[in-house]
């Protein structure tokens, strides 16, 4: 009954695309963000943004980055890769666009074959410091 209340509350609503659980909550994404991904399960603010096939394809990168690096270990390093790029850009969303994650999701998101050809840990393509 607890749970049913929760749904009801941030009001999610659950879809299933090609093996992927999407929900929809537009109170679970954070401001200036359209998408979110938490291994196994992308959340998206708005249903129709389930039509979005470029958004889709770059959380489902996401997901594959978080799958090959054993998911606990992509939030720890994706969170400090953050705060190091926070530190040199001195500009939130720089410092997000700039992550090694984010720059190869961005950089494939229109390559809808990306993921059938995409190397084991590729993001570390993107290390580099290149500003976006």
């Amino acid at each position: 009954m607890v749970e049913l209340f929760i749904l009801w509350f941030i009001q999610i609503r659950t879809y299933k695309r090609d093996s992927v659980m999407i929900f929809i909550s537009k109170y679970m994404i954070p401001k200036g963000y359209t998408g979110l991904t938490l291994f196994p399960f992308i959340f998206l603010k708005h249903r129709k943004l389930l039509k979005d096939v470029i958004l889709l394809n770059h959380e489902r990168i996401h997901l594959k980055q978080q799958l090959e690096m054993l998911v606990l270990p992509f939030y720890m390093f994706y969170v400090s890769e953050f705060l190091i790029r926070l530190g040199y850009y001195q500009n939130w969303k720089k410092a997000y666009r700039n992550i090694s994650f984010e720059r190869e999701a961005y950089t494939n998101q229109s390559n809808l074959e990306y993921l059938k050809v995409r190397p084991f840990w590729a993001f570390l393509k993107y290390l580099r410091n290149h500003d976006i």
